[in-house]
Order: structure tokens, then sequence, then C-alpha cells
């Protein structure tokens, strides 16, 4: 799509305020914990304070009310400034939002909105040890007394819950019927008595993800989004913002990480290698590829002709280019970048090779696996039959 002058108007703007105000520094200055959660937050309040953190909120937000045209131009100038992508706020601005935008009640959207905007941070407890591709099988028990939840049981893999202040939390109220059928949605404090959170250790050096550990915590009901029981449809609004516009902003990161890439064939003497410069010219292409799946995607969504599947195409194209941009940085970096340096919640493209290696197989299961997002191609674009349940004796 080619810029209106109005978009190339936002486009100036956008560049002048990354000129004046964009972090440099910021992947040294964040290698601890501390120092990511300061430089993540300080950087958060500029966007917002620039009109540049949410432009998918409604426009009575600060910055909001954006066209579709419009977000994309600002992501494009924040992924070639190289601005840390908001890894803090994310859960916040994305999952936190939809579901209250979508489904909650006004005086839950009133409160909490606001919130996130001064800096709350949310994470979200879906996922547990028995129920992580399979969220139907949540075991995690939530008995309604007067008018409070008790709440017991276990969530994993919740990302920077040890950082939050709030949590999006899926409990089962019922095991009647369906599984679907008995999943209750609550808002929880995460300092609420009985919640203790465990960070996980990668094998890397990353904390990046916690156990929520949940003992007789009670919840108001009011805190309930939806009714009793309807919780797995207000989940598919959480998961939906996952795609789409995030992995656009993605690709364009990706794209403009392909400089370090060139990097590492000039600092070790490639640029002569006819078989090093095929396997980039290669990645350049498919990079390439999925940016401009990516603008079709937010082409169609704009004419209104979106289709069930074509986030999913962007996500699976967007997976298999990164794993094969990390891999050729692994490759021709050489035995220095097998080491993998201690990092501190690593973005997907950060040029520590080994981490970038290992996340980006972490990235074909994050946000919804290939194998179901293949499934959603071939059966609700391609009219393909559903995939047969496996036969038991």
């Amino acid at each position: 799509m080619t810029d209106t002058p109005d978009l190339e108007a936002l486009r100036r703007e956008v560049r002048a305020f990354l000129a004046a105000e964009a972090p440099t520094g910021w992947r040294d200055a964040s290698r601890t914990q501390d120092d990511f959660v300061r430089t993540q937050r300080d950087w958060f309040t500029r966007l917002v304070s620039a009109g540049y953190a949410i432009p998918h909120w409604p426009a009575t937000f600060p910055g909001g009310g954006r066209s579709l045209a419009e977000q994309k131009v600002i992501y494009e100038e924040l992924a070639k400034a190289d601005c840390p992508r908001l890894l803090l706020s994310f859960v916040s601005t994305y999952h936190a939002f939809a579901t209250l935008h979508e489904c909650a009640t006004r005086e839950q959207q009133d409160r909490y909105l606001p919130r996130i905007l001064e800096g709350e941070t949310w994470c979200q407890g879906f996922s547990e040890p028995g129920a992580g591709s399979d969220l139907a099988a949540i075991k995690t028990r939530a008995e309604r007394k007067g008018d409070v939840y008790v709440v017991n049981g276990q969530k994993v893999w919740s990302t920077m819950a040890q950082f939050a202040q709030r949590c999006l939390l899926l409990v089962r109220t019922s095991s009647d019927g369906p599984k679907q059928a008995g999943i209750t949605y609550l808002l929880m404090d995460m300092k609420a008595p009985g919640v203790s959170v465990r960070p996980i250790h990668q094998i890397q050096g990353d904390e990046e993800f916690a156990e929520i550990f949940l003992d007789n915590v009670e919840i108001p009901v009011s805190e309930r989004v939806g009714d009793e029981g309807k919780g797995w449809a207000v989940a598919q609004a959480t998961l939906a913002s996952e795609r789409g516009l995030t992995l656009m902003e993605l690709s364009y990161r990706m794209r403009g990480a392909l400089s370090r890439v060139a990097s590492l064939i000039r600092e070790h003497g490639h640029e002569d290698d006819r078989g090093v410069l095929r396997d980039f010219g290669e990645l350049v292409t498919q990079v390439d590829a999925v940016c401009a799946v990516a603008d079709q995607f937010l082409d169609n969504r704009i004419k209104g002709i979106e289709r069930i599947g074509d986030a999913s195409i962007i996500k699976n194209s967007y997976s298999r280019a990164l794993r094969a941009y990390a891999k050729l940085g692994l490759r021709l970096g050489g035995i220095a970048e097998q080491y993998v340096a201690p990092i501190t919640f690593g973005d997907l493209n950060t040029g520590n090779w080994m981490a970038d290696f290992m996340n980006s197989y972490a990235w074909t299961i994050a946000g919804g696996s290939e194998e179901v997002q293949r499934n959603i191609i071939a059966e609700r674009m391609l009219d393909m039959p559903r995939e047969p349940k496996a036969w038991v004796a």
C-alpha cells in the first residue's frame, strides 16, 4: 500500500519523535531484571505521552482511535528505529485490553483500562501443567461462596507474572457437560492472600515465564468477566489479540534485524562466499514474503474481507522465517556464538544468536502451534475434512 499524504505526514511525525526520543543502548541496559523492568516502563511511559503506545485502543484514550493503516505506519517506524518492544506491557495492552474492551462491564473497563496506561502490569493465567495446548482441560477450581470465588490450583508458563499486579485467570466452576462449558473467567489481584509466584529458570539463563500457585484465593464475584461457565468465549477474545497486527510488527522488526546477519557476513569475511550469499539472499526473500503476507492481511482487514485463517498464515510464515534467520546467524557467528550469555527477557532477534535460535523454536508453539494453525487453514479456509479423532480401543 502506498502512503496517502496524511499517512506520510504521520510517518514524518513518528520519525521526528524517534530521532529525539528513541532509546539507545537499551539491550546493554536491560541485562538484569530490575534494569529491564525500569527501561521497559520508562519507554512505555514515553510512548503513552507521545500517543504511540496504544494506537489500537479507542479514540477516548491518548493516541487511540488510529486506523489500521496508521497503526501500520507506527509499527513500521518503531521497528526501523530498532526500539525495544513493549514486552512487559504486552499482555496488558493487547490481551487485557481486548478482554476488557470486548467482554467486560463498563465499571470494569473504567476501573482497569486507565490503570494500564499508568503502568499497571497484567499477566495471563491460562495454561496448566496438564492443560497447555488443550486449554479446555484446565483443573484449577473456583467454588462460589457468597460474594467471592475461592480458587485453588496452579498455572504455568505465565509470561512475567512475577512483575504483574493483575491476572487474567481461567478457572473451572463446573464439571458438567462439555469441558468448555464449565470454565469461568476472572480478574485476579496478584497480591491477594494465597497467590504465590515462582519464576521458571530457563536453559539460556532467562526467567521470562513463571508458575502461579493458588491456595484458597478469594476473588470477588464482581471480578468475573461474562457469565459463570461462559469463560471459554471470553478466552477466545483474549487469544485472538495475539495475532494479526502483532505479527505484522514482528515481521517488520525481523526485516530490520537482517542488518545483523549482514554484519556477521562482513565481520567473518564471507563477502565472496557464494554459498553464504545465496543463503542470505534466500533469507531476505523469505522475510520480504512474510512482510508482504502481513501487508495483504492488513489490506484485507481494512477492506473488511479478512478471512478466518489469514492470521494463521502470517503466524506460520513468520515462525518459519524466524527459525531460518536465527539458524543462519548462529552458523555465521561460529564457535563464539555457541555460548549463551545470560539474558533478561530477550526479544526474538536480539543478536544473542544461540538464545535467538532456541527461542525461534519456542515461537512455533507460542500463540498457537504450527499444527493447530495448519488445521485452521485446512479446515476453515480450504474446506478440507476435519482431522479425525484418535481411535481408542
